[in-house]
């Protein structure tokens, strides 16, 4: 007789996992969701989560519902960052798509840039000021 090993998925394990990845405390998540510390702790014992306590939960860490429902014990977490706009997972592992555009990014740096050369324009300015 052939058996086959069915792997499950633990919600409460999972929440674990991601909460520490995040380095996220009980006290700060369970207030991001609205429970006591004693309450997280719980859910952190179970099983299965209900779906509003796993949306709570996801929404809270910034992450798909599924990378807590579909990650099995021993799986491997792959976070990319990229500028899709969509969350995925693989067989195997799940994998975690931030929601970064670097256009953004190098906006802010540039504008960081800018207000550093105005500062030294103002600096000057008052330098020539002072020596007339």
């Amino acid at each position: 007789m052939e058996t086959t090993a069915v792997r499950r998925s633990n919600h409460g394990a999972n929440v674990k996992r991601w909460r520490e990845w995040r380095n996220i405390n009980q006290d700060v998540l369970a207030e991001k969701i609205g429970v006591s510390q004693a309450t997280l702790s719980g859910y952190e014992k179970r099983d299965k989560l209900e779906p509003e306590i796993l949306e709570k939960v996801a929404n809270a860490l910034d992450i798909p519902v599924e990378a807590i429902t579909e990650l099995n014990d021993g799986t491997s977490i792959n976070i990319f960052s990229g500028t899709w706009k969509d969350n995925a997972y693989a067989s195997g592992y799940i994998t975690y798509i931030a929601n970064i555009n670097p256009l953004e990014k190098v906006i802010e740096l540039y504008e960081r840039l800018l207000k550093s050369e105005q500062e030294k324009v103002a600096i000057l300015q008052e330098t020539i000021q002072d020596q007339k």
